[in-house]
């Protein structure tokens, strides 16, 4: 686990480090307008976070998660290299901007090639971002032995660390390396990440002797197709009642041959849930070959074992939405939250001020502080008193973290409504210390949610597609980046009546960004209901044998 978590920790540093600070990068050095390098951010970031799933997919059917991991690093390094030699050349990115008396200041655009190498670079990123973000933890969990407990406290203890090192990873990130950018350097401010990403790239090869190593198994898609398939096929033909079971009760009888040999896939049991799928796995004349005994025809008959794979995916996808809502909440953190702090008093003591960009390191310390003492003395207290591995269940966490995702944007409320009574009023600007509770609570959040999150798809999704399940995290991120976008342009457009200003107004004062936080914490409360009807409804895969309506 050490060479995983480190060469995950060295990549996140790197990849962190290099575009904390791009968009400036872009304004002072590429010297491109505001709208051209937010709309590129956009399109990088959108890729990046959409990646995964084509990495997942490959990773989960074809080459396996270390070769996805390896391949991947090789082209993320390569991009980090390609932005180092751009910065470092000087005709690879536009000369400085002319400062002469007589004419002000003139700034040269980059040219096509310049703007294309940076796209190459952002490309090979996007693709070493792909494959190395939806298969790390994954891989991580197939370095344990999930069948036994000391595996499994293993495992809880895995996801917990992990989040804590990729958030002292941006806090790292966003304060020594963006300082040497701005202050030294951006030939050292990206050198180094692509030092540290080629040391995690050697640490995870040393590692090659002593992983253990899954198989990919095949697409997962075709199962679902032929399952979807049979089961349709047989919709009038098959009828099933409630006490159907696969040891042929009524005399029915279900197709479930032993697994692989090899295989590392749970065995899973014949469920209710989704009975009408169960029809996939129904024998009916003709399906079995009398030979050999085996299926003749996979689009007319599947194995348990598949049709409950299937069930796995439609069980978790109503549970996914949860986190998009929570994201965007935290989201305004980088943005809104900024704009608060630029209109507050930001020294602490009499020498330091803290710059405004770099407020949510408060959330990030809190993350960082809280998952140590959660993971090493909570959860055994937890353990003890409710007999649960890992202290609550996985959707409890989450739950909670949603919880304290809306209270902290109602908090966010409270506080922007005093501050801007006070700047109105013509008063001294109140201390950022105002903002730490909120950005403290929405630390919270983040670490409840999207720890059990990717814990949750990890564990509940087909072993055979958990690189696919764990870029749903990332897929999430994307999804709220673009609901932050439309939530803002719906708002900005819409709440301009009466000839005052919107509620998001260029001026902070004089708009009303406080309403617009109750928008958000309302939009939480709904997606907390709609999870909490979902998640009291859900059956984890590992308890499904013994009952069928497991409670949250």
């Amino acid at each position: 686990m050490p060479f995983v978590l480190g060469n995950e920790t060295f990549e996140r540093l790197s990849s962190s480090g290099l575009m904390a600070n791009f968009t400036v990068f872009l304004l002072t050095v590429y010297h491109l307008d505001q709208v051209s390098a937010s709309n590129l951010m956009n399109i990088w970031s959108s890729l990046s976070n959409f990646a995964p799933l084509l990495g997942a997919f490959i990773s989960d059917a074809y080459v396996g998660k270390f070769w996805t991991i390896a391949f991947s690093s090789v082209a993320q390094i390569l991009g980090m290299l390609m932005l180092t030699i751009i910065v470092s050349l000087p005709h690879l990115h536009p000369s400085p901007c002319s400062t002469a008396p007589a004419v002000g200041q003139q700034c040269k655009a980059p040219t096509r090639s310049q703007m294309g190498f940076l796209f190459i670079g952002l490309g090979l990123l996007s693709i070493g971002t792909g494959g190395i973000s939806p298969c790390s933890i994954p891989f991580g969990v197939d370095q344990f032995d999930a069948s036994t407990e000391e595996g499994r406290k293993g495992i809880n203890s895995f996801f917990n660390w992990y989040y804590t090192s990729f958030t002292a990873v941006l806090i790292i990130a966003l304060t020594a390396v963006v300082y040497i950018q701005d202050s030294v350097s951006w030939v050292l401010g990206f050198g180094i990440p692509t030092a540290l990403m080629f040391c995690g790239i050697v640490m995870f090869f040393i590692g090659m002797p002593l992983y253990v190593y899954v198989k990919p198994e095949g697409s997962i898609f075709s199962s679902i197709a032929r399952v979807g398939v049979a089961a349709y096929r047989k919709r009038h033909k098959v009828p099933l009642t409630h006490n159907d079971d696969q040891f042929g009760a009524n005399g029915i009888v279900y197709y479930d041959p032993p697994l692989l040999p090899g295989s590392v896939v749970t065995k899973l049991p014949l469920t209710h849930k989704y009975r009408f799928l169960n029809k996939a796995a129904v024998v009916t004349d003709g399906d079995i070959n009398s030979d050999n005994g085996k299926c003749t025809n996979p689009w007319r008959l599947t194995s348990i074992q598949q049709m409950e794979e299937v069930k796995c995916i439609l069980k978790v996808i109503p549970i996914w939405p949860a986190g998009i809502i929570c994201s965007l909440a935290i989201m305004q953190q980088g943005t809104f939250t900024v704009s608060q702090a630029l209109h507050m008093d930001r020294h602490l003591g009499l020498h330091f001020q803290i710059p405004a960009g770099s407020i949510f390191v408060v959330s990030l310390i809190s993350i960082a502080l809280w998952v140590p003492v959660y993971d090493r003395v909570l959860i055994p207290y937890l353990r003890k008193r409710t007999g649960n591995e890992g202290g609550i269940t996985m959707l409890q966490r989450i739950g909670i973290g949603l919880g304290l995702s809306s209270i902290a944007m109602v908090v966010s409320g409270f506080v922007e409504t005093k501050r801007r009574a006070t700047a109105i009023s013509g008063g001294p600007p109140i201390s950022i210390v105002w903002l730490f509770p909120q950005l403290i609570v929405m630390g919270l959040a983040e670490a409840f949610t999207f720890i059990a999150q990717i814990e949750f798809y990890n564990r509940e999704f087909p072993e055979n597609l958990m690189s696919v399940g764990n870029s749903l995290t990332s897929v999430t991120w994307g999804i709220g980046a673009y609901l932050s976008s439309m939530l803002v342009n719906l708002v900005h457009r819409t709440t301009a009546v009466g000839g005052r200003p919107d509620w998001l107004t260029e001026d902070i004062n004089a708009g009303r960004v406080d309403y617009y936080y109750f928008v958000i914490a309302a939009l939480g409360g709904i997606s907390l209901v709609h999870f909490v009807y979902i998640a009291r409804r859900y059956v984890y895969k590992s308890k499904v044998h013994i009952d069928d309506g497991a409670k949250v």
